[in-house]
């Protein structure tokens, strides 16, 4: 008996320029890479000026970060939430750890998703689960181990 591919129902808002990121299509295929379940999902590119509103109302924390994840639970047996993705914080970021773009999108893509179904690295042994999972997707995909490359043991942001 095959298991039940999950379906994904997927959107992409740009509140931000993003003409240096990956298409639509690419996107999407890391967003159901990560995925358990069936899932209604929004990827949300911001600038700084809304990534750290985001990062102060929902985390209290200042200045903007790199993923923010927002999960619903409306919809009984389905994953469904947004993925904030902060776009001058994750050119920075490829730029400082010598990644493309792409390689650290698919990353934090894979890193939101996660997170939207209940994973976590708040303790120790959640992050090595958490970071295990994401290198085993992501090879999957043929990114490389983006803690491996640098040198980080986590990212910064839930």
């Amino acid at each position: 008996m095959s298991k039940h591919r999950p379906r994904l129902s997927f959107s992409v808002q740009f509140a931000a320029a993003a003409d240096d990121l990956p298409p639509k299509t690419l996107l999407r295929r890391w967003t159901a890479a990560a995925l358990a379940n069936d899932a209604v999902v929004t990827l949300r590119f911001v600038d700084s000026v809304e990534g750290e509103a985001l990062n102060r109302a929902y985390r209290r924390k200042s200045g903007p970060t790199n993923v923010l994840s927002f999960a619903y639970d409306d919809l009984p047996g389905t994953v469904h939430g947004d993925v904030v993705l902060c776009l001058p914080v994750l050119r920075q970021e490829a730029a400082e750890q010598g990644k493309t773009l792409a390689a650290h999108c698919a990353h934090l893509v894979v890193h939101g998703m996660l997170h939207l179904q209940g994973h976590d690295h708040g303790r120790a042994n959640e992050a090595a689960a958490m970071e295990a999972r994401e290198v085993a997707i992501l090879a999957a995909l043929g990114v490389a181990d983006p803690y491996a490359t640098s040198g980080k043991s986590r990212t910064r942001a839930a």
